[in-house]
């Protein structure tokens, strides 16, 4: 193993840093504030991150095949222009719901965009239960509803074969997979292969490696776990100077450095006079691994 080393890249502290995508045409890591109502995008070359406010919670940013970026905001799946600091809205779900917002997302290897929503927070991880459900937007820019009951619908990814979609529901503390048909985005045969551990404390943001091995980001737990999906075994822990890792992702030039975004909502002030980097962006190298690029949205 080479020795792991942990960096805060950008700390100008996020309220809800999450959903962090390497997009490879800008050489810069995107990631969102959800309760801070922005989009940003950090370069390695000026070591800045630029942002976009937001008329409403933003909770995942995803690559456009076609340039630029989808996002979802409040209910709404979005288009996103850079440059024009232009939204538009391409559909919105949970219309019969009045106190809901998206979270996680991520795109799938055909190019569809899966997300999934939750009650609004009244602190942070309390909330109405099963208010949820999970997404699909799809290239023809029509939305397929998978399932409802859902606490907090957070971190997902695809094996490396496309036949496995991992998803986590946080208030389960656990890890899932089901059946996956690429042709058709359909989803099925659920079932848990991890569950966290008491100092895990809860599932958030989840990526994969190009071993096929899951990372989940353990918010509250100050940490990202290692995890086979074949064995439901954890293989490594890699502990963060802050309590609230919400999400992690591969990128850099080859895919070899995990960013992890953080949070600092429902922090006091002398919890934060402890984690003064809590909210920041942190770059971890030397994992001995690398991960798989993100998906476009096709459409």
């Amino acid at each position: 193993m080479s020795s792991v080393s942990i960096e805060c890249v950008a700390g100008e502290g996020c309220r809800i840093g999450e959903s962090p995508v390497w997009d490879d045409r800008e050489g810069a890591l995107l990631y969102v504030d959800i309760t801070g109502r922005k989009v940003c995008r950090w370069s390695p070359v000026t070591r800045q991150a630029q942002a976009i406010a937001l008329d409403a919670p933003v909770s995942s940013v995803a690559l456009r095949q076609s340039g630029d970026y989808v996002i979802t905001l409040g209910t709404r799946f979005a288009a996103l222009k850079w440059k024009e600091e232009l939204v538009t809205t391409i559909s919105q779900v949970d219309k019969d719901k009045a106190n809901t917002r998206f979270n996680d997302g991520k795109v799938d290897p055909a190019g569809r965009y899966f997300a999934g929503t939750m009650a609004e927070e009244i602190r942070p991880a309390v909330l109405e239960r099963r208010q949820g459900s999970l997404y699909t937007l799809l290239p023809d820019l029509s939305v397929v509803k998978h399932f409802d009951q859902v606490d907090i619908s957070n971190g997902l990814d695809w094996s490396l074969d496309h036949r496995t979609f991992f998803y986590i529901d946080s208030l389960s503390y656990s890890v899932d997979a089901f059946d996956y048909d690429l042709q058709t985005g359909k989803i099925g045969n659920r079932r848990s292969i991890y569950k966290l551990e008491k100092e895990e404390s809860i599932p958030d943001g989840m990526c994969i490696d190009t071993e096929g091995k899951l990372w989940v980001a353990c918010y509250d737990g100050g940490r990202v776990i290692r995890l086979d999906p074949e064995t439901g075994k954890r293989l490594q822990t890699v502990k963060l100077p802050v309590d609230k890792t919400t999400s992690c992702c591969f990128g850099g030039k080859d895919y070899s450095e995990m960013f992890v975004t953080s949070a600092s909502d429902g922090m006091d002030k002398e919890w934060l006079s402890r984690q003064p980097q809590a909210g920041g962006i942190f770059k971890i190298t030397g994992l001995g691994v690398k991960g798989v690029p993100p998906y476009p949205f096709a459409g």
